[in-house]
């Protein structure tokens, strides 16, 4: 089963894993886009992004690659996370008009690569910060 969050349900963090750490990461997305607000490309977000991680203390990977199996065979190209927080978060980073069903897609797919089972889409490209939390259960 898949659960694709709304922001709507965005403080009823008790009821999805890591929910805790899922809304600091927001949050601290949050606070990127304030200060720095949209219209940058994906590579400034992720830079200013990863300043708040280490001034908060968040475990992070930036750019980890993950292998792609097909039929039992590792393919040449590999599957790059934006970041990996906590160990157990996949974040997609992006810089667009709004949040589409090719990134949701995109996401589960990477989730099934890592055998991870949370991801966050956070969009920078809009008036207010976007988000989706997408969760493989």
């Amino acid at each position: 089963m898949i659960i694709i969050e709304e922001p709507k349900s965005f403080y009823a963090n008790d009821k999805y894993p890591l929910g805790k750490e899922t809304y600091k990461i927001i949050g601290l997305a949050m606070e990127v886009h304030k200060e720095i607000g949209r219209g940058f490309l994906e590579i400034v977000y992720k830079d200013a992004l990863e300043i708040e991680f280490n001034d908060n203390n968040i475990l992070y990977e930036r750019e980890k690659p993950f292998e792609i199996n097909y039929k039992g065979r590792l393919l040449k190209r590999k599957y790059i996370a934006d970041f990996i927080a906590h160990q157990q978060i996949i974040l997609e980073i992006k810089a667009q008009s709004g949040i589409y069903d090719e990134d949701i897609k995109q996401t589960i797919n990477y989730l099934a690569c890592s055998n991870l089972k949370i991801g966050l889409i956070i969009n920078f490209g809009e008036e207010s910060l976007s988000f989706r939390r997408v969760i493989l259960t």
